[in-house]
């Protein structure tokens, strides 16, 4: 089942509000986003705040309850302005009010243009991947229906540590075109999905938290995410991943784990 025509976007402006298509849905529950989804647009939240530009360096999601699809509140505010360094806070709310996501970001001030980059090399490009094979358990879901991926190696049942590109095939809020960060935060919740050792069909890894590393904006459409699963003792988990775009590294993703037999 594809999108309709309804649905071309990830979410839609909605007066004061914002609603989520069912492009947003996630894998774990058919009324709730994915993390992805959610993050794009606490992403877009912040780039519309005013003030000097700054670097996005570092945003923190914490996802306190399921995300539902539908209308929702958005919001986010400088807490801590600074020439240097300014510290961000955004929400997302469902219709009752209640938050289902917190976030906190970090701008830093761009102060030396002179300081020497370190070199990197991105892994192999999407042209080489294979086309992502997941077994939607709902349609439409944000993967595979709004966002696409090629794995290069690795994929999504249960392989380990895996290295895929993603790209968007639909704008995250409708009639705007998605930003390079709305991109990443799109493309950084997927590590822990891409790259579990253990099976869907046995388990669910879901992360309660996620954190982006932002090393600079990254250009094109793809994201890249090199990424592995650390399943420690009694059900918790760290995903890490390293994401890039088609120059070289662009930042790091980690998400806490909670793990679970289905």
């Amino acid at each position: 089942m594809s999108a309709t025509a309804s649905e071309e976007a990830v979410f839609v402006q909605d007066g004061d509000l914002i609603r989520a298509t069912e492009l947003a849905r996630g894998p774990w529950d058919p009324g709730a986003q994915h993390g992805g989804a959610a993050a794009a647009l606490l992403m877009r939240e912040f780039e519309r705040l005013d003030g000097p530009r700054l670097a996005l360096a570092r945003v923190t999601y914490e996802f306190l309850r399921p995300v539902p699809l539908g209308r929702l509140e958005v919001d986010a505010d400088v807490v801590r302005p600074g020439k240097r360094v300014q510290l961000l806070e955004g929400a997302i709310r469902a219709p009752d009010g209640i938050e289902v996501v917190r976030a906190r970001a970090l701008r830093i001030a761009r102060v030396d243009p002179d300081v020497p980059a370190t070199a990197s090399e991105p892994p192999e490009g999407p042209e080489t991947g294979e086309p992502n094979r997941l077994r939607a358990p709902h349609r439409p879901m944000f993967a595979p229906d709004a966002i696409d991926i090629r794995f290069v190696r690795g994929n999504f049942h249960g392989g380990g540590p895996a290295t895929a590109w993603f790209r968007l095939k639909v704008p995250i809020v409708a009639g705007e075109k998605p930003s390079p960060l709305e991109r990443l935060a799109a493309a950084g919740d997927f590590g822990n999905g891409i790259s579990s050792a253990l099976s869907w069909d046995e388990y669910m890894f879901i992360n309660p938290d996620l954190t982006l590393y932002v090393d600079r904006e990254p250009a094109g459409e793809w994201i890249g995410l090199e990424a592995r699963t650390w399943i420690a003792t009694e059900g918790v988990g760290t995903a890490e991943s390293v994401l890039y775009d088609k120059d070289g590294r662009v930042g790091r993703a980690t998400q806490s784990l909670l793990i679970a037999r289905r």
